[in-house]
């Protein structure tokens, strides 16, 4: 990480009761939806690895307010719950980015494993007080596959919270999945949403 010019101090949404807001889109998935069914391959790991490059893809998203300094990480991990098929076993993993690794297909087989392995209790998985993961770079991440909404809110644990959280939902018929991202103004305005969006569908589209 590395300390960035930033004016706290003139920043228009530094000092609101709460500066986090949040957008839902859709975007065309028909390709990646494909490929993991004739490829046998987890459409919901394949989404969070096209949602972790976009992103890592927009500098905005990687700042964070530490100490009253503003730093921008080089990347963001990210941090997603998971359950087991039983629906009784719920607990999150810590996941690196699809960079650190020789192509998305070794990516997603450590994914997998890693699932397994906390699921079955071999591995303890992320435990992080939620007041403190605004300190570590890591972005949140969550799907829902039961539902294609329309929109969701986020739990707010603080109103000045700079973390990312990005959900998505279920694929429709017209394969469309919804995109929901929550982030702070005081870093984040609609052009770098944009960015999100676009490096989003070009990630569906482009990985495989």
């Amino acid at each position: 990480m590395r300390e960035i010019e930033f004016n706290l101090s003139e920043n228009p949404f530094r000092n609101f009761l709460s500066s986090r807001y949040a957008m839902s889109a859709r975007i065309n998935v028909e390709k990646m939806w494909n490929w993991c069914h004739e490829n046998d391959r987890s459409f919901f790991v394949m989404s969070m690895g096209c949602l972790m490059n976009a992103v890592n893809s927009v500098d905005a998203l990687k700042r964070r307010i530490i100490d009253g300094k503003v730093i921008e990480y080089d990347y963001l991990d990210g941090v997603c719950p998971i359950m087991n098929e039983g629906e009784d076993i719920y607990r999150e993993m810590r996941v690196k980015t699809p960079q650190e690794f020789e192509d998305i297909i070794e990516w997603h087989d450590y994914v997998k494993e890693l699932s397994a392995n906390i699921l079955s209790g071999k591995d303890e998985g992320f435990n992080l007080e939620m007041e403190k993961r605004d300190l570590t770079n890591i972005a949140n991440f969550s799907c829902i596959p039961w539902v294609d909404f329309d929109m969701i809110t986020n739990c707010v644990v603080n109103g000045n919270a700079v973390q990312p959280l990005i959900t998505w939902g279920k694929v429709n018929g017209n394969h469309e999945m919804s995109v929901a991202i929550t982030v702070n103004h005081i870093f984040v305005n609609g052009r770098e949403l944009g960015y999100f969006y676009e490096n989003a569908k070009k990630e569906f589209n482009e990985m495989i």
